[in-house]
């Protein structure tokens, strides 16, 4: 999709380098006791969206703020301990995946600070496209910054606002940013929640008890039995306090919603709903037009698990074929003090899947993922069904080539890197070493799920619905790359 004033756009390798691209999630809790034990819980149900830190900021009734932060998953980062010095009814919490913006603690979320009008907090999902120029800006005027985050970039736009209110503080923020931000931050013991104006990111509203909770996903919601409300609307912004939800003056509204197509294809967590839809459904709905565009004859179907599990089963239905369970994905993989020799280059494919002989071996198999972005564990997957001994391997891929590289918060190589930018599909298939080799259309993806649309597609077709400023201006090169 393309406002009217945006196109797609040519990024080199060098530009992207210096560029913010992540993936986060967030969770907000107002009104209910011990909140940070809700964090925790919420925190954990998101952890798919972020493994690299997580954290937890609780204001307690005199509107102080105490935060934990660790690296790491949830479960590692927190003790008992520490959610009981967590106190109070309010709570902001944050999970982060980075590469770019560095893994150093400092960078975890929530940023807190001391404000002129209480203690503040914010936990932000999605990048900022002029958070490189916001920076600058900011520096010049004697800003001091201690992450490379865009988060913080917030943070000193509204402690520098001069209107008089918080309120209007944080509104005067938000008109200057451009690109992807789904945010919870406090102010004292008050909750506000904003989407940008485009709806790249998604958040929800639910309700637990007498309180208020805000998240990235309905599965946060699940996870403590809170009343699901609604999604936060593109450009929304909320005040939420005592139990009740106040609408803020909305951000000037976008030509088009511009909600990421690829949370639905691969992000989410398939038991949450987003934007309307289930993601189960609208990912097994990828996978019977995908059936019905690329069909082959097979012996049987299955998945490159997780996040594939429920495109296959579409694609089975669809199609006929027995679905199977040929892959097997090892839960526990984390960092290893192995290290491989270069000659391995399928190790980390290896530790992660393996195929099951018994499902494989003398079949033709048709193997079904949710995208291609790099290649690399795809060819390594081929050649461990062939080991196995499959007589025939198909792939089918449940979106269309990834082309183009992501800003608003998706973690997306350079444009160089990725497989479908670089070659054709005859090209890809004789690189993977399959017999057949098959993409989503781009048509077919968008028509599964026109009705609760239009979305972003910019990492499939080149359309950035948000201006790229930094990218445009120059100021991609900056030593200290913002992120979230």
């Amino acid at each position: 999709m393309n406002d009217s004033n945006e196109g797609a756009v040519d990024i080199r390798a060098s530009e992207l380098d210096a560029l913010p691209r992540e993936e986060c999630g967030v969770f907000g809790v107002s009104g209910v006791e011990r909140a940070a034990e809700l964090a925790f819980l919420g925190l954990y149900a998101l952890q798919h969206r972020g493994q690299e830190s997580a954290g937890i900021c609780a204001v307690d009734d005199d509107g102080v703020a105490r935060v934990k932060k660790g690296t790491g998953l949830v479960a590692d980062a927190f003790t008992a301990d520490d959610l009981n010095q967590l106190e109070g009814s309010t709570a902001v919490g944050h999970v982060r995946y980075s590469t770019s913006g560095g893994s150093r603690i400092q960078n975890a979320q929530p940023i807190v600070v001391r404000y002129s009008r209480g203690d503040l907090s914010i936990a932000h999902n999605g990048n900022l496209t002029n958070g490189n120029e916001l920076r600058s800006r900011l520096v010049e005027e004697g800003a001091l910054f201690q992450t490379t985050s865009d988060s913080e970039v917030i943070v000193h736009l509204i402690s520098r606002s001069r209107h008089e209110t918080v309120e209007a503080q944080i509104d005067d923020a938000f008109t200057h940013l451009e690109g992807a931000f789904s945010l919870v931050l406090t102010v004292g013991d008050t909750l506000y929640a904003a989407v940008d104006a485009r709806g790249y990111r998604p958040l929800v509203l639910g309700r637990k008890g007498d309180g208020v909770v805000v998240a990235s996903e309905t599965c946060a919601l699940d996870i403590i039995d809170a009343e699901f409300i609604r999604d936060v609307k593109p450009g929304e912004v909320l005040k939420i306090s005592d139990g009740r939800i106040e609408p803020l003056r909305s951000l000037p509204p976008a030509p088009k919603p511009a909600p990421c197509i690829f949370e639905l294809v691969y992000f989410a967590r398939p038991d949450s709903r987003i934007w309307g839809t289930s993601v189960d459904r609208a990912r097994r709905a990828f996978g019977r037009r995908l059936a019905q565009e690329h069909p082959v004859e097979a012996d049987c179907v299955f998945a490159v698990p997780d996040s594939a599990n429920s495109s296959a089963l579409g694609y089975a239905e669809e199609s006929g074929i027995p679905y199977e369970l040929g892959l097997l994905r090892n839960h526990y993989v984390g960092r290893t003090f192995i290290k491989p020799s270069q000659a391995d280059r399928d190790f980390g494919a290896r530790i992660k899947y393996n195929p099951v002989r018994e499902v494989v071996e003398g079949r033709r198999v048709l193997v079904v993922d949710d995208s291609l972005v790099r290649g690399t564990t795809s060819t390594s997957l081929v050649k461990f069904l062939r080991q196995a001994g499959a007589k025939e391997v198909h792939f089918r891929i449940a979106s269309p080539p990834v082309t183009h590289p992501c800003f608003y918060g998706i973690d997306m190589p350079s444009k160089e890197e990725l497989i479908g930018g670089r070659h054709s599909v005859p090209e890809i298939a004789e690189q993977l070493g399959v017999d057949s080799l098959g993409y989503l259309s781009l048509e077919g993806m968008l028509e599964c799920v026109e009705e609760f649309g239009p979305f972003c597609d910019a990492c499939f077709s080149g359309d950035y619905a948000a201006p790229l400023v930094d990218v445009e201006r120059g100021l991609s090169s900056m030593a200290n790359p913002p992120g979230c």
